[in-house]
C-alpha cells in the first residue's frame, strides 16, 4: 500500500473515533469540535453519519487510489469537510480555533497530499 493509502488509513480510523462520540458520547463530541455551541443528541447522530460516510471514503478509497471517481470524491470529502468547519468558525462561532485547527491539520494535510497525487492516481486507471 502507498504512503497516501496509510494516510487515509488513519484519518478513516480518527473519522471512526468521531462517529463513536456523536452516537455515544455527545458531550466530548461537542468539546473536542463544538465547544461554542450547544448540542443535542439528533446532532450528534447527524453528525456521526457524515463522518461515517467520510470514513468509509476514505477506507475505500486507501486502498482503490488508481479509481479516478472514488478518489475525487474522497478529495471533495476533504474539501467539504474543511469548507464546513471553516464556516462553523468564521460566520457561525460554534469552534475555537483551536478545534479548527486540528481539523484544518487533517482535512489540510489530505487536501495537499491527495492534489500532488492526483496525476498518479489518474495514471494507474487508465484504460488502454
Amino acid at each position: 500500500m502507498k504512503a497516501l493509502g496509510w494516510w487515509l488509513m488513519l484519518v478513516g480510523f480518527l473519522r471512526l473515533a468521531a462517529v463513536w462520540f456523536g452516537f455515544f458520547d455527545i458531550w466530548a463530541l461537542r468539546l473536542a469540535v463544538f465547544s461554542n455551541a450547544s448540542m443535542n443528541e439528533v446532532h450528534g447522530r447527524t453528525f456521526g453519519v457524515w463522518t461515517l460516510l467520510t470514513c468509509t471514503l476514505c477506507f475505500l478509497c486507501a486502498f482503490n487510489l488508481e479509481n479516478k471517481p472514488l478518489y475525487a470524491a474522497t478529495f471533495l470529502s476533504f474539501i467539504y469537510a474543511l469548507g464546513h468547519f471553516l464556516t462553523e468558525h468564521l460566520i457561525y462561532r460554534t469552534m475555537t480555533a483551536a478545534n479548527l485547527s486540528t481539523v484544518g491539520f487533517f482535512a489540510g494535510t489530505s487536501i495537499v497530499w491527495m492534489l500532488l497525487q492526483w496525476n498518479g492516481s489518474r495514471r494507474g486507471s487508465k484504460r488502454e
